[in-house]
């Protein structure tokens, strides 16, 4: 099982990963496509690697904004290393899709 991560951690793990912030526990981000049409190609490719992961955020779409919460399931819906090494791929999934992250 991954390691639950402690204040000082997430604080750490956070600082190399600026897209990102914890919300009522959980890992959480946003992110604004031009579009629709590249906002589900972005949904599309972190399906694809959250089947590779076996590691499933919860997400929602509006138009073209997506917006992530991130816990392990296993570790009691509590932030562990891996939702930081798939919070990674996303914010990677992003930026090639010219995604930026939107904080409202």
């Amino acid at each position: 099982m991954a390691k639950v991560l402690n204040e000082t951690e997430i604080e750490a793990a956070l600082a190399q990963n600026p897209d990102w912030t914890v919300s009522d526990g959980k890992l959480c981000s946003r992110f604004k496509f031009a579009d629709f049409k590249t906002a589900m190609a972005f949904v599309t490719m972190v399906a694809i690697e959250s089947e590779k992961q076996n590691h499933h955020p919860t997400w929602t779409n509006t138009w073209n904004i997506v917006e992530f919460e991130i816990s392990t399931h296993e570790a009691g819906d509590k932030v562990t290393e891996y939702d930081f090494v798939l919070a990674k791929s996303i914010s990677e999934a992003a930026s090639l899709l010219d995604g930026a992250t939107s904080r409202g």
